[in-house]
């Protein structure tokens, strides 16, 4: 697994939460929201994560741990992967289709 630099962390994690709060004091403004929403899509690139808040999240878990603490816990964590969202095994579609 590869991880980036905690330094390019930190940093967009910081941009990421100064951005917040200039959205949440300016919710109409279209332009802050669309940069808003760019810094927490680029923290969802760097921490492998599909949601900004978890993303923000594991960056926050990421630098506040060592690097082995932190494979540890993704390791741990449960996936919700594609096994997940998989349909019935092969043989009950073939029955469902049969009916």
């Amino acid at each position: 697994m590869l991880l980036p630099a905690k330094a390019e962390v930190a940093r967009q994690l910081r941009r990421y939460r100064a951005w917040e709060r200039v959205m949440l004091a300016s919710p109409a403004d279209r332009a802050v929201r669309a940069t808003f929403e760019d810094s927490g899509y680029t923290l969802c690139v760097l921490m492998g994560k599909r949601c900004a808040r978890e993303a923000a999240d594991a960056a926050e878990r990421y630098l506040g741990s060592t690097l082995g603490a932190y494979l540890r816990e993704q390791n741990e964590r449960p996936r919700t992967g594609a096994a997940d969202r998989r349909g019935p095994p092969k043989a009950q579609q073939h029955l469902a289709a049969g009916r």
